[in-house]
């Protein structure tokens, strides 16, 4: 133990010697550390925002969906295909006579280019719009900070009221209330009943720049061709999700007249199988960020290699002198594998330091949350020790072989 540590300062004795060549090979090392934890600290953190926000909606909520296109197939062969939208008339159906605890919502997205205006302040015309009932905010996990939410007879009469997300509150209304403030989206004008509480986003989706219109508005004025409705279904506990959901889908069947031999033209989502998808997804992503952090820590290695070469060549003189004093070939391997774990750990130690940060800055502006990823550091710490004894393995090989007769004549 006493050689190891012995070895270990004069290490950084050589580094300190060879300041800046020492001060390049760290920042190399540093550089590719810093790359991969980096990369990996910004995926993480982003892979949390995203569960975080899809979750909020809350393990016992479930929506049911279109399937986009569809082919069916009877006794006389492919049948033409047909679009698997669900109608207002169906969502509605199910919303009036499914009775399997709970509450029930549906909705439909209008448009994500809308802008809103009130006199002549107005937002961007990147305006989430979504047509909701009295259940919406319960089913999709939205809270209220100020006003109320649509009545009964709002959705049903279609009054032109709108809820309004906490961005475009701070944006129109800056240092006043919104509520009872009249704005206008398109050619309408709205009376602004709710302020929905701030959500953050994730990914690009955001609950703050989005607004809600009752669905017999957006229904009357904002229709199109093969429109669907999402239908949303919140169970009183998650011990009642699973029999909900099969409750559900045979009463949505029964809706869409479905016979016992034909495939589910809908498909139930819930909120945390939403976001294991989009994780599934970035999987990707991380492989090829991995990837990147591990060409550039071959390219760090090899520097590092080279330079402990140089340093081989330069300390000749230096080994000649403690093979004479006695110094076994072994310990000289060590000496130079020790030096370059220890350079590649110092640099290690830096990278890391900077992969967090730039991980998490970099999550900043995608609206991630704040990680500290010790599976990575750790991960880094472990790289460090490898590359060090792979760059350090040629050239410890080459000073201890080195003959001390001809090292002590090395000029």
């Amino acid at each position: 133990m006493h050689m190891y540590f012995e070895n270990i300062s004069i290490a950084l004795n050589a580094i300190k010697a060879n300041m800046l060549r020492s001060a390049l090979t760290i920042l190399i090392i540093a550089i590719g550390i810093m790359a991969l934890v980096g990369i990996l600290t910004a995926i993480e953190s982003i892979k949390g925002s995203i569960s975080e926000n899809f979750t909020s909606m809350g393990a016992n909520t479930f929506t049911i969906k279109n399937t986009g296109m569809s082919i069916r197939i009877g006794k006389k062969g492919t049948r033409p295909k047909r679009h698997s939208s669900i109608s207002y008339h169906d969502a509605l159906s199910f919303k009036k006579t499914f009775f399997g605890g709970g509450k029930v919502s549906v909705s439909s997205w209008v448009t994500g280019a809308g802008t809103i205006k009130y006199k002549s302040i107005k937002t961007n015309p990147d305006i989430n719009v979504w047509g909701s009932d009295e259940n919406y905010l319960a089913t999709s996990g939205y809270e209220l900070e100020e006003g109320r939410n649509f009545s009964i007879d709002e959705v049903r009469l279609g009054r032109r009221v709108i809820v309004i997300g906490n961005e475009i509150k701070n944006k129109l209304f800056p240092n006043q209330s919104a509520i009872g403030k009249v704005i206008s989206g398109g050619n309408l004008k709205f009376t602004v009943v709710g302020v929905l509480k701030k959500k953050g986003s994730s990914m690009g989706f955001s609950g703050d720049d989005m607004v809600l219109i009752p669905i017999n508005i957006a229904r009357q004025f904002f229709s199109r061709n093969g429109q669907s409705f999402t239908i949303s279904v919140m169970t009183n506990n998650t011990l009642q999700l699973d029999k909900t959901i099969g409750e559900s889908v045979a009463h949505f069947r029964n809706i869409r007249n479905l016979k016992p031999i034909e495939e589910d033209d809908f498909t139930i989502v819930k909120s945390d199988n939403l976001a294991n998808m989009l994780i599934d997804n970035i999987k990707y992503v991380t492989m090829a960020a991995t990837l990147i952090g591990f060409i550039t820590l071959v390219g760090a290695a090899i520097g590092l290699m080279n330079i402990m070469l140089v340093s081989v060549t330069e300390r000749t003189k230096e080994i000649g002198i403690r093979k004479a004093l006695g110094a076994p070939s072994k310990l000289i391997k060590h000496q130079f594998l020790i030096e370059a774990v220890v350079v590649s750990n110092i640099g290690g130690f830096f990278g890391i330091i900077l992969g967090v940060l730039i991980g998490n800055i970099t999550a900043i502006f995608t609206k991630g949350l704040f990680v500290v990823p010790w599976l990575w550091m750790f991960s880094g710490i472990v790289l460090c020790v490898f590359v060090g004894v792979t760059a350090g393995f040629i050239p410890a090989r080459k000073a201890a072989k080195l003959d001390p007769i001809e090292s002590l004549r090395y000029e």
